[in-house]
């Protein structure tokens, strides 16, 4: 199933894609008590059944009642998750290549750092530059893996077990920031700096998340084209080393690193401007398309 959240005139829904159409989950009979990503992934296995028994007894009456359903190109999407409960979770450096290309080694453990909770932005909604804080934002397209079950000291061989469903993550980054700083986590934090969608794709539908392909094209030209086969650790291993004396949580979010191609790295250096439109997309999850605009003063 693909599950969104979109702006509805009394606030954020979630709702469920069926075909191009997206319906209001708390329509359905048994589960006008979920109100949003988050309450849908407390139920857990439970709750997907759930879910996918009302779609198979209802779809045709929830079509016809009012304001149950929407046609999906009419609906403004925000980020799946709109308020994570914890940091998101990130990788550094899990691609060779991009390792390579910053000049370093292939790391011998997981590179670990968070981004705040305010970093969360919508698939389709602006990334702003603010030139006073930071002139050198980059781009980054992840694979990012949504939480289903909590967890401490999880074993690889079944963390896969642990995982919701995967969405496309873009994690912009303040080069100077990230370097002045020297810990990576405020140049990773800037608001609006984690674009998240345009939906989570439960994962019984995604079998493999080691063979899927992700680019970046800013303003059309691609700059970056990888495969999640190319990781250094892959899932199984980021969420047995994460989850080591650390409680995993339903809901929470882990960005598992990006590929090679990142602006910084480019020779001349190349940044986000005000105007770009940057698209983040992974095959069988979907594209983030956000434009780039200048913060008001």
């Amino acid at each position: 199933m693909r599950l969104a959240t979109y702006r509805a005139d009394d606030g954020p829904r979630l709702g469920v894609i069926v075909g191009e159409q997206i319906l209001d989950v708390s329509a359905l009979v048994g589960l006008r008590q979920v109100t949003d990503m988050l309450s849908l992934i407390d139920l857990g296995a439970e709750g997907l059944a759930r879910l996918r028994q009302d779609l198979e007894v209802e779809n045709g009456p929830i079509l016809q009642r009012q304001n149950a359903a929407h046609n999906l190109a009419d609906v403004h999407l925000l980020a799946p998750i709109q308020r994570p409960r914890k940091n998101i979770f990130c990788m550094g450096q899990n691609y060779a290549d991009h390792a390579a290309e910053h000049g370093a080694a292939v790391a011998a453990a997981p590179i670990l750092f968070s981004k705040a909770t305010t970093t969360v932005n919508g698939p389709y909604d602006p990334i702003e530059i603010d030139p006073a804080v930071s002139d050198r934002l980059d781009w980054e397209v992840e694979l990012g893996v949504i939480i289903g079950r909590a967890g401490k000291n999880i074993p690889a061989e079944r963390a896969l077990d642990y995982v919701f469903g995967y969405t496309v993550i873009n994690d912009i980054s303040a080069r100077d920031l990230q370097f002045r700083h020297k810990q990576w986590f405020k140049g990773k934090s800037l608001d609006g700096s984690c674009p998240m969608g345009p939906w989570i794709v439960t994962a019984d539908e995604i079998p493999d998340p080691h063979a899927l392909n992700l680019r970046l094209r800013v303003n059309g030209v691609t700059k970056q084209d990888a495969n999640t086969s190319l990781m250094v650790f892959n899932l199984p291993a980021i969420i047995e080393a994460l989850s080591a004396g650390l409680t995993l949580e339903p809901g929470d979010i882990i960005a598992t690193g990006t590929p090679a191609g990142v602006g910084d790295a480019r020779t001349p250096p190349e940044y986000l401007q005000p105007g770009d439109v940057v698209e983040a997309e992974i095959d069988g999850i979907g594209t983030l398309r956000n434009p780039v605009t200048r913060a008001e003063a």
